[in-house]
């Protein structure tokens, strides 16, 4: 099968998050599954193909072929999306240019695909220009899109004065088109126009479905639902293997678990925490945001500390950045906070600590609870999307804990449930060990896709059709 995999990033050449986690490894699972596979992402600053030519540039790895458009203008810049905390003002044009530039390519290499897979709003335009402009290319008459939502909070939302920029007829701009409360939204330009829509979880595929998770677009997305799904994301299992991972302190496996204690107070030693393996020490790494459940755990910490230890890694909002600083010093040798992205430290945390933080408000899917099992590291998670269907409780004979009320309470009152389980070792280490058996495998993940594209396939006559 042809595959053309669309998204505004790809690792290792760029990544700000899940989706470039994603559209790096989903691509060669499906070549290894002898797919024919082409990735295309923007030409961003520090991206160095193999080959430069006119319009784009190139490299093969893993069986994939990579393509980068070129727009020096463009993208050729220090962010992807923004410029420091503010989106580029042009984002509009520059991802509506990636969107045609795709599509030109496409017949420049006479590559007509089968699947052009979409990711987020980035590239959904795609699936409009497919049936607008291109709706009478015989090039593209077998072509099934497809769109993958990592998360519904980005819309790529833009002032309706720029609409005449898209060059897509007027006629679509409307309730049922790319108007979204008067502004241009590109999500629910996929959402309606795609062949199929999937998200990266089961729960989550149900949950913006309503109000309370979708974002604006619940109504949208219910009128979908007959081709809308949910395929769970996966972890590299080779790269996240703590019998291999060169990046940690001491290797382990199952087998010797117990040399987990040796990350545990290395970690603490380097963050500045006390040196003690019996006491609780909770990792998150993570985006410092709201939806990441930084506003409860915020107010948690006065209730979980010094009683336990934390360690946080990552960035986000300056509010959470100075108030976390704040609380690191009232509760030095008990609370670290590193406000930067360390690929090292990352690994480290998740094994050196004992439990990990995912308190999300929301969580599409979520790949921390996946990467802490495989460090026998016990996950805390709000029942939402992805971790609802990754993790089950203890208390229910599963591997982590689990609150459902959203609040700043019910997660004091787990993590003190987390504590007293971590009092009986020889309970906890059997039930991480159980943890570190859970593979989240690319190569079942891939399956899954594959089995969604050849349905939609078979049934393209039938997918529903966006009318206006």
């Amino acid at each position: 099968m042809k595959i053309a995999f669309c998204s505004s990033e790809s690792y290792p050449f760029a990544k700000t998050g899940g989706l470039g986690d994603v559209a790096g490894a989903l691509p060669v699972s499906l070549a290894k599954q002898h797919h024919q596979v082409k990735v295309f992402i923007p030409f961003y600053k520090g991206i160095k193909p193999k080959k430069i030519f006119d319009n784009y540039g190139y490299t093969k790895q893993s069986g994939v072929e990579f393509y980068f458009i070129k727009n020096d203008h463009y993208f050729q810049r220090d962010g992807y999306y923004q410029d420091g905390d503010c989106d580029y003002s042009d984002n509009l044009e520059r991802f509506t240019f990636f969107n045609k530039k795709v599509l030109e390519l496409l017949k420049e290499l006479d590559f007509s695909p089968k699947i052009i897979h979409c990711n987020d709003w980035q590239t959904s335009l795609i699936s409009v220009y497919l049936k607008t402009a291109y709706s009478g290319d015989n090039f593209f008459k077998d072509a099934v899109s497809v769109l993958t939502i990592h998360n519904l909070a980005y819309q790529g939302l833009f002032n309706k004065d720029k609409y005449h920029f898209l060059g897509i007829p007027g006629q679509y701009f409307g309730i049922d088109g790319l108007e979204y409360y008067g502004q241009i939204s590109f999500l629910k330009a996929g959402i309606l126009f795609s062949d199929v829509v999937n998200t990266v979880s089961p729960t989550y595929a149900k949950q913006i479905q309503n109000k309370e998770y979708g974002c604006g677009l619940g109504g949208v997305l219910k009128r979908r639902r007959g081709s809308l799904s949910g395929i769970l994301n996966a972890i590299d299992n080779k790269i996240w293997n703590p019998k291999t991972d060169n990046l940690i302190y001491k290797k382990y496996s199952k087998i010797t678990i117990a040399e987990k204690a040796i990350n545990k107070c290395k970690i603490q030693k380097d963050l500045g925490l006390k040196v003690d393996k019996n006491i609780l020490l909770l990792g998150m790494v993570s985006r410092l945001t709201e939806q990441k459940g930084l506003d409860i755990l915020s107010q948690s910490l006065d209730k979980v500390l010094p009683g336990c230890q934390i360690a946080i890694l990552g960035v986000g909002d300056q509010a959470y950045h100075r108030s976390l600083k704040k609380s690191a010093k009232k509760y030095k040798g008990s609370m670290a906070v590193t406000l930067k992205f360390d690929e090292e430290l990352a690994h480290r945390i998740y094994a050196g600590s004992d439990v990990f933080l995912v308190p999300s408000r929301f969580e599409p899917c979520g790949l921390s609870q996946m990467i802490s099992y495989r460090y026998g590291t016990l996950p805390i998670v709000h029942e939402t999307g992805g971790l609802a269907d990754t993790v089950s409780d203890i208390k229910e004979g599963g591997m982590g804990f689990v609150f459902s009320d959203y609040s700043a309470q019910d997660l004091i009152f787990t993590i003190e449930r987390a504590r007293a389980y971590f009092q009986n070792k020889k309970k906890w280490y059997a039930t991480a060990k159980r943890a570190m058996s859970n593979v989240f495998s690319w190569e079942t993940t891939a399956k899954r896709y594959i089995d969604m594209y050849k349905s939609a396939a078979l049934n393209k006559t039938k997918c529903e059709r966006m009318t206006v």
